[in-house]
Order: C-alpha cells, then structure tokens, then sequence
C-alpha cells in the first residue's frame, strides 16, 4: 500500500503528538474531532538472550504502530510493558509476567478510560503471543458496559502470515518462526538496531515431545491443530530447556529478511484504521440500538460524557 521506512528512532518520548502521553488536553480534544481512533501495543518484559533487549515485544509493537500512525494520524497510547505468559516461560530470569486475571483487568480498565476520554474506536495489537487473553479481556469488557464502541485485536503473527515463515513454507526465514530466533532477532535489527547485540547471539535446539504437525510454532501462523497456547507439558520449562531465552537459531538473522513481514503488518494496519474510518467518521459509531439493550437516555448520556451534561463510564461499574 504504502513505502514504508525504518529503522527510524522512537518516538515515545519525543514531543510529536502522536503518542497519548505527550498530548495536553486541548491536543486530546482537537484529535477527537478528526481521528477518533487509537492505537494501543501491547508489550511484555521478557528474556530476549544475548543478542535482544528484554522490552524486544513492546518496542516491536511501538515502533510499527509510529510508522502507521505518521501516515493515519491516529493516536498511539503509552504502551503496555508487561503481559500474559505461558506456563513454560515462568521461571526465566528476565521475564515479568503478569498473572492473567491482573493483565485482563488491565486491558478492561484501559478501554475504559480511553473510551471515556473519547477514544471509542481501539485497535490491540499485539507481537508477544497473548492471543489467548487479549480477546477474552475484551469480550468480558463488551458483557460487562454494553456501550457502543469498537474494538478489535490484532495479533500481527497472523496478518504477516507467509512472510513471517521458513523458506520450506514459502516464507524468506532458513527455520521456522519461534522465540527470539531467527525471525524475531531479524524484525528486532530492522526496526530498531541500536537495541540489538548479534556479537552476542545464541543459537539452541529446543524440540517439543510430540512429532511436527500437531501443535503449531511460534504465532501461531502454520495452521496446525493444537495452537501453542494450547497445550502444557508438550516442552519443557524454558528456565531448564533454553535458558538463554532463545528458541532457535538468532545468529541467522538479517535486517532485510524482516522487510516484508514488517511492511505486510503496516500495510494492513494502515487499511484497518482507513476501513474503519470510511465507514465510521469521528464521532460515529455502531448503531447502539443494535449493539445495546441498555435505556437510551442512559446510552446518550454516557455518550456525552460527564464534562457535557452527561454521565461517566464508571457510573455503570468500576473496572474490576
């Protein structure tokens, strides 16, 4: 769709006006009156090995949201550093996991404060692999206020799909997607290099039980039956079986072998946040008799807001 640029330099703490926490309140509300959407990485804090930095997720997410956001002119809001793991990455030194009733809760609690501010189109995007909580955390959100809004969750695994595979899989990777392997160190080089160390990079052999075919790999993206998330006891613990934090070969990544995965997931973004827009202009959303049993004077007056003679999203429930 688009030419698309990087390595760039973050921008997260640079005064852009792009990112959620370095806008004022009158950036906020002349947003809202041309681009109501935002978009919300979702990260984690988690061993990388030698040759990643341990944010390697959220600055992925990040940075991928920045390029798109420079071109959409969306907001980006401050991103999420820590998150939901699997049994087997608990133990390893490095990683912060959350427990995942503390992560949904989480993810409720911030769709609620950005829909009260205005925000009631949300974009989740996630590299990390909690694409088993992500979506719960949302549904519960939806049972738990039934207001009108939109939300949606990304897991850009699946939008790079073939790009993001093994050579034998049609994809420009010599071994299959994993953790901090080959594919990832290479988005990680191609997107921000100054965090990277691959004089320092690890290669291990870390196999499941079961023979290829029925549980799938890192992302999720090979379509076999059982996803990954979706199993225990199939690997071992990672604090045992890779104690470096890398699952595969990280000394085969390149910056270049990333360049389509990178620009497929921004490509799709990029659409998303114009499909969205074309179809919801800012201020517009979903028809709430459609969406809402709730009285609709209560809808409209949660709709105002409490500072234009409304009412608060809080007034319905506190998130929990």
């Amino acid at each position: 769709m688009g030419e698309w640029k990087f390595p760039n330099e973050g921008c997260l703490e640079k005064p852009n006006k792009m990112y959620y926490h370095t806008m004022t309140k009158k950036d906020v509300e002349e947003r809202l009156k041309v681009n109501d959407i935002i978009i919300i990485p979702v990260g984690s804090t988690e061993n990388h090995g030698n040759a990643g930095p341990m944010g390697e997720d959220t600055f992925i997410v990040t940075r991928i949201a920045e390029m798109v956001a420079a071109k959409a002119g969306c907001t980006i809001a401050s991103p999420l550093w820590y998150g939901s793991h699997p049994f087997h990455h608990i133990g390893q030194p490095g990683t912060v996991p959350l427990p995942d009733d503390v992560f949904a809760a989480m993810i409720r609690a911030i769709i609620s404060g950005y829909w009260n501010t205005g925000f009631r189109k949300q974009i989740f995007i996630s590299m990390h692999g909690q694409e088993y909580i992500i979506p719960s955390a949302i549904q519960e959100w939806a049972k738990k206020y039934q207001v009108p809004a939109l939300i949606l969750f990304v897991d850009l695994p699946r939008v790079m799909g073939q790009t993001l595979m093994d050579k034998e899989h049609g994809g420009p990777f010599d071994t299959p997607f994993q953790h901090a392997d080959e594919a990832e160190t290479s988005i990680s080089l191609a997107l921000f290099p100054e965090f990277c160390d691959m004089e320092n990079a690890e290669d291990t052999e870390v196999k499941g039980y079961l023979p290829p075919g029925h549980v799938d790999r890192g992302g999720d993206i090979y379509g076999y039956p059982i996803p990954g998330h979706c199993q225990v006891g199939n690997v071992g613990i990672e604090c045992i079986t890779a104690p470096e934090g890398v699952l595969g070969k990280a000394t085969k990544a390149n910056a270049e072998k990333a360049r389509a995965c990178i620009e497929r997931a921004c490509d799709y973004l990029l659409k998303l946040h114009n499909d969205i827009l074309s179809i919801f202009p800012p201020g517009k959303l979903p028809d709430a008799s459609r969406i809402t049993q709730r009285d609709p004077k209560e809808i409209e007056a949660l709709l105002k807001g409490p500072t234009k003679g409304g009412k608060h999203i809080y007034t319905i429930a506190w998130p929990s």
